[in-house]
């Protein structure tokens, strides 16, 4: 761990954390660093021990083990107040009794801040969130975007190193969620804090952050940028949870390099490529899993069938019509249920239920990893 000037300027920097309640391991000797200014998610299923490891950050709890440094400063033995971070909760918290204003400066007030210095950060905050001449508003005027800037203003007038955020756009309908989508990475790059954003939904993270951590049983399976997790996936995990697969389960019948060959119960044969991180774990009549994208599968049979082509024919189940997202389930014999994106050029709109249909892929879009 480097704490030269040189270097990149860590913001968080966590060490083997580990935390255990009886002989459940909610987080497991974990290690991460935020450099400054990025926006850092850490996506996983509901009792990974993503919101365990939060609350270890606000200092809510301590860990059985490691270190936790906040702009290269352990802060174990500082208590949840002291600590340079502010935390947004799912509810936002907000006191309903309170002005805009009042809320705003609630933080300032309790740290002694002058009410000449308060009114002008106040002022300066609103402005940046877009909300200006708000201050006097009651809190049951504004709307769920409103509160939802308001909660994060509230913790940015204080100037926290770290800013934490738990599932905040949890309690808000899908529509304005993906407006606050694009609100949250606006003013994390208005303000350029370190934001660290707990959730369970991957197009939260994949849309805002520079980097996403996926969380599974209490460890960290792979970190890395929306669009690595995405196109190249680490483990069998992380191809299942982030974005949509297909997945199949079969027997490794051949192995040339990366290229394998693998037959399903069901008796279809499927060309895959072994990602650098699973390829030395496999190996001939070994079971192993392969993960392909629903907009990875073409319709039509390829012009020219190579060696690393995968070919299927079925009849269409199911259309599912839904704009831009809009897929079709496709019955093979070997493989019913196999989910295709639609595409958008329109070409498709007449595809009705029970047209036969013909797929292809490449094996570098199909993903082989053990079996789990």
């Amino acid at each position: 761990m480097s704490t030269s000037h040189t270097g990149p300027r860590f913001d968080l920097e966590c060490v083997g954390l580990s935390k255990a309640f009886g002989d459940f391991r909610a987080v497991d000797e974990v290690s991460f660093s935020i450099p400054h200014g990025s926006f850092f998610s850490i996506l996983g299923p509901s009792g990974c021990g993503k919101t365990t490891l939060l609350r270890m950050l606000a200092g809510f709890q301590r860990p059985d083990a490691g270190d936790i440094l906040i702009q290269q400063t352990s802060v174990l033995a500082t208590p949840p107040n002291k600590r340079p971070v502010n935390m947004v909760f799912q509810h936002l918290a907000l006191f309903p009794t309170m002005t805009v204003a009042g809320n705003i400066a609630y933080g300032l007030k309790r740290r002694g801040v002058s009410k000449a210095e308060r009114d002008q950060r106040i002022d300066q905050v609103l402005a940046r969130i877009g909300l200006p001449d708000s201050g006097e508003k009651r809190i049951d005027q504004l709307s769920g975007g409103q509160k939802q800037r308001i909660a994060i203003a509230r913790c940015l007038v204080l100037e926290p190193a770290v800013l934490l955020l738990d599932e905040p756009l949890g309690a808000l309908d899908l529509k304005l969620r993906e407006q606050m989508k694009v609100e949250l990475k606006q003013l994390q790059h208005a303000f350029n804090t370190t934001f660290v954003y707990i959730t369970h939904d991957q197009s939260e993270a994949l849309a805002m952050s520079d980097q996403v951590a996926v969380m599974n049983h209490g460890r960290f399976e792979q970190v890395g940028t929306p669009q690595a997790l995405y196109y190249e996936p680490a483990t069998a995990f992380v191809a299942g949870f982030v974005g949509e697969s297909n997945r199949w389960v079969g027997r490794i019948t051949d192995i040339n390099g990366d290229a394998v060959e693998l037959e399903t119960a069901q008796g279809l044969r499927l060309r895959a490529t072994a990602p650098k991180s699973s390829s030395a774990s496999l190996s001939v009549g070994q079971a192993a899993a392969v993960y392909i994208r629903p907009e990875a599968i073409s319709i039509g049979s390829a012009l020219e069938r190579g060696e690393g082509v995968n070919t299927v024919q079925g009849r269409v189940d199911t259309i599912l019509f839904d704009g831009a997202r809009s897929h079709f389930t496709v019955d093979i014999e070997a493989a019913p249920g196999l989910q295709v994106q639609l595409p958008q050029s329109g070409r498709y709109a007449q595809l009705a239920r029970g047209d036969a249909i013909t797929l292809h892929w490449e094996k570098a879009q199909a993903l082989c990893f053990p079996a789990q």
